[in-house]
């Protein structure tokens, strides 16, 4: 077995790195796969709020806060954890600090970058800030965000992504816009998609709405499972 350490990671903020891990963290849940879970905002503590004591903080102002998501793998065999925006150059550091390649290898523990993108420039240039770190010491899933468009014209013919698709292995999901007015009451009342549909509080037709987005992001984690979790001998 070989343990999986999955970073939600783009020091831009407003790309989806937090929706993103609410949702991944409950397809863990639903299919019953061990797991655990950090949140580096605890300031705006998206995915503890969503999932409570299932998940517990870094605090990246401490010079060892970190260790605490390196030290889960004794534990479990996967790690998630949304890495809060304007955190690059700290997790950087700590890279440089740990020897990282060194670290994965004697944990025997592969890492992924999972690096949501929208239709900003700057979501982008961090992607060339990331892999010219990191180059092939992790693998990357590239998130394209589709809260305000479909089209990604900036990143599709960039060099960035040609190396991410054809030197580095990366793969592409999608992440499909959900109604704002659910992304709004699942926020009001810290419901993930899981627990209001469970619920039953909400109309039959917003609950299809939820399920039908929540199983097309599930189709889209499920094309790439192989970098997403632990990888079984």
């Amino acid at each position: 077995m070989t343990k999986r350490l999955d970073l939600i990671f783009n020091g831009k903020g407003g790309v989806g790195k937090s929706f993103f891990a609410v949702n991944f963290v409950q397809y863990l849940k639903d299919k019953n796969i061990p797991f655990s879970a950090c949140d580096c905002d605890n300031e705006n503590s998206t995915l503890k709020r969503f999932h409570g004591d299932d998940v517990q903080f870094l605090d990246l102002s401490h010079p060892r806060g970190l260790d605490a998501m390196i030290r889960a793998l004794d534990k479990t065999d996967l790690v998630v954890v949304d890495c809060r925006a304007a955190s690059t150059e700290v997790f950087f550091n700590y890279f440089d600090e740990i020897d990282l390649p060194l670290t994965l290898k004697n944990l025997s523990t592969a890492l992924t970058l999972v690096t949501p993108i929208n239709q900003e420039a700057d979501s982008i240039d961090q992607l060339n800030r990331i892999t010219d770190k990191l180059q092939n010491v992790c693998s990357y899933v590239v998130l394209r965000n589709t809260v305000h468009s479909d089209s990604f014209p900036l990143f599709e013919n960039t060099v960035i992504r040609k190396r991410l698709l054809k030197e580095l292995g990366a793969k592409e999901i999608t992440m499909s816009k959900l109604q704002p007015w659910l992304v709004e009451e699942l926020s009001h009342s810290n419901l993930t998609i899981t627990s209001a549909v469970a619920d039953g509080r909400l109309h039959l037709l917003d609950r299809q709405r939820l399920q039908t987005w929540q199983r097309k992001l599930y189709g889209q984690i499920e094309s790439v499972t192989d970098l997403l979790l632990p990888i079984k001998s």
